[in-house]
């Protein structure tokens, strides 16, 4: 990554920044005064960035609750007339769609940009929905970067857009986008202004009553209008002249692919290049598909390009043929490669069978080396709290009760030997699904649930647990962090003179009767609370507190590695059948503790039948 110096220097040059630090560099540059966000991969380095350059910038950055919060919160400041950039994980725009549909409504005055970071192949979601779709049903534009300039420039365009039409801008970027360097040409930096913001009152167009609803739906449709003569004449949206017969539309990251692709086998072909592909710009696809009888479209995931230009095309000639995902020639799913959009290509065009073979030889290669790699599958760090907390849920509530698991760390909890987590689907749901299940079973049900994913969506679904009495178990799992995204702070976190809110009190006062705190290295007053919170009648939470050790290594907690003695060591295997932490391993048959990975937790001695495990002198 970039250092903080670069990206807020009043000086131009080129330098090699990261999606997420170009649209970091261009929210500086585009004089955003607050940004807000939930963090979630791969859009985290957005607002991390921007916090640890706020000292330097002045920006307000905040970590706000939820991905709803954190958009209401930018609003709030857009109506009032600042610049303002809200960044969340494309699954973060499903939580804060209720706002943000209405959002477009009401319009803003400051510019307010909502990046959404989409992530094909699931890279680290639970699903790879495709948000292109929330620009048509919130009906505002989007902008969409092919590589880190253009996530700079865009970011920028799309604050001036916002401003002009009174609306909010969804700046959409992808995984590949996101976290690939790239070089990137810095602007000037906008002379800063710390006035305050002034919220200028005007009922029919700020509360949406259905009667002012309606009239606002029709200054929308009228904002879309000249939001669609925009896209017609923006620069964002290009031919890329090329001889031959063939015309390529493409989008976003798909672009490079297409490209690549194109280089490959020799093809000349004309590109039209869409940064600005919602409003789509009809008339300039239909002059560009008028020049051509086969078009081809690339775009990852949802055929939504495709569909625009069959739609456009329709007025055209029946000898212009469209290929792209509706005629089979490329995938709705996953991430591409440019081997995916050159298969694709060279099946749908006629490109000869040899020039395929010729490409395909090095990736065969390269895939070939991958495959003989040992795996690395996703585990618990050494010393992770959550290994304990599963072990003890194991031992004291059984295998056959089922888990209704959360987002974060804890889901490597499904992984071998660990195996606790039965249903995974989204942030919160743990409780809510948990409820569902103990209703329909007339069983006690567990859900597990992080400190950072409480805040973020469970509490009006303990709520719900304490009203109707559900028989559900809760284990928050508090490492005193967002782990996964980066250890980020949240409201159970003291940070920066922040009040910090305890969780339990939090329960309490939703009315739970069983709140136990325990730290789950305390294996005997834990199997206790455990045990007294299956017996309990109605919803129990307990926290399991311990903080990360990888948290802990980087405020320099150290402590000494762990060993095994050869004389009291049977090779049961126990540790690691039972724990799978990274640190164990076997060598010659024998079992041993690295050195270095090993954080001196010493859970595993506690758990080892002979005693074999203990600290280093």
């Amino acid at each position: 990554m970039v250092d903080l110096k670069t990206l807020t220097s009043t000086e131009s040059g080129r330098y090699l920044l990261l999606g997420n630090e170009a649209i970091v560099r261009g929210a500086i540059e585009g004089g955003v005064r607050i940004a807000t966000s939930y963090p979630g991969t791969p859009s985290s380095e957005i607002i991390d960035t921007l916090h640890e350059a706020s000292g330097e910038t002045g920006i307000y950055v905040e970590y706000s609750v939820n991905e709803k919060v954190a958009l209401e919160v930018a609003a709030g400041a857009a109506l009032c007339g600042w610049r303002a950039l809200c960044s969340m994980k494309h699954v973060g725009l499903n939580v804060a769609s209720d706002t943000f549909v209405t959002l477009a409504y009401t319009g803003v005055r400051g510019g307010l940009v909502l990046v959404s970071a989409d992530d094909p192949s699931c890279w680290s979601s639970q699903n790879e929905q495709d948000n292109r779709y929330y620009a048509r049903l919130a009906n505002v534009p989007m902008l969409e970067p092919s590589n880190s300039q253009e996530a700079k420039d865009m970011t920028i365009s799309a604050l001036d857009l916002s401003e002009m039409l009174e609306l909010p801008v969804i700046l959409r970027s992808t995984t590949r986008v996101s976290h690939t360097l790239g070089p990137v040409d810095l602007g000037r930096l906008r002379v800063r202004s710390f006035s305050p913001g002034k919220f200028v009152k005007e009922t029919e167009r700020f509360v949406m009553v259905p009667r002012h609803a309606l009239t606002m739906h029709d200054v929308l449709l009228r904002k879309m209008e000249r939001a669609l003569k925009i896209s017609e004449e923006s620069p964002y949206n290009m031919v890329i002249e090329g001889d031959g017969d063939i015309g390529v539309i493409t989008s976003g990251a798909a672009y490079n692919y297409a490209v690549e692709a194109l280089n490959k086998f020799g093809v000349e072909a004309s590109i039209l290049k869409l940064g600005m592909p919602y409003p789509p710009p009809s008339r300039k696809i239909l002059r560009f598909m008028e020049r051509y009888d086969k078009v081809f479209v690339v775009e990852e995931l949802e055929p939504i390009l495709e569909t625009d230009v069959r739609s456009v095309g329709s007025s055209l000639n029946s000898r212009l043929k469209i290929f792209g995902k509706l005629t089979g020639h490329l995938p709705r799913s996953r991430e591409y490669t440019t081997r995916i959009v050159y298969e694709g290509m060279a099946e749908a065009l006629n490109i000869p069978t040899p020039k395929i073979k010729r490409f395909q030889s090095p990736d065969q290669k390269y895939l070939e080396i991958a495959n003989s790699a040992p795996a690395r599958p996703p585990v618990l760090c050494p010393g992770c709290p959550h290994r304990a907390s599963f072990y003890l849920m194991k031992t004291v509530l059984g295998r056959s009760i089922v888990y209704c698991t959360d987002i974060g760390c804890y889901a490597l909890g499904i992984q071998p030997p660990i195996q606790v987590g039965d249903i995974l689907i989204c942030m919160g749901a743990s409780l809510g699904v948990a409820c569902g299940v103990s209703r329909s079973q007339g069983e006690t049900t567990v859900a597990i649930v992080g400190d950072s994913t409480f805040f973020h969506a469970s509490i009006p679904a303990l709520i719900n647990a304490v009203y109707n009495n559900h028989r559900i178990i809760v284990v928050v799992l508090d490492n005193s962090t967002t782990a996964m995204t980066g250890f980020q702070p949240h409201p159970g976190v003291p940070y920066l003179g922040k009040s910090q809110i305890l969780i339990e009190d939090v329960a309490k006062g939703c009315g739970v009767k069983y709140v136990k705190v325990v730290d789950p290295f305390d294996i005997e007053n834990a199997r206790m609370i455990l045990k007294e919170a299956m017996a309990f009648d109605g919803p129990s939470l307990t926290v399991m507190r311990r903080p990360c050790s990888i948290m802990e290594r980087r405020q320099g907690i150290r402590r000494r590695p762990y060993i095994i003695s050869k004389d009291r060591c049977d090779e049961c295997l126990a540790c690691i059948k039972t724990l799978g932490c990274p640190a164990f391993h076997i060598v010659n048959g024998k079992v041993g503790i690295d050195q270095v990975l090993c954080t001196g937790c010493g859970f595993c001695a506690k758990i080892c039948p002979r005693k074999a495990i203990e600290g280093s002198r």
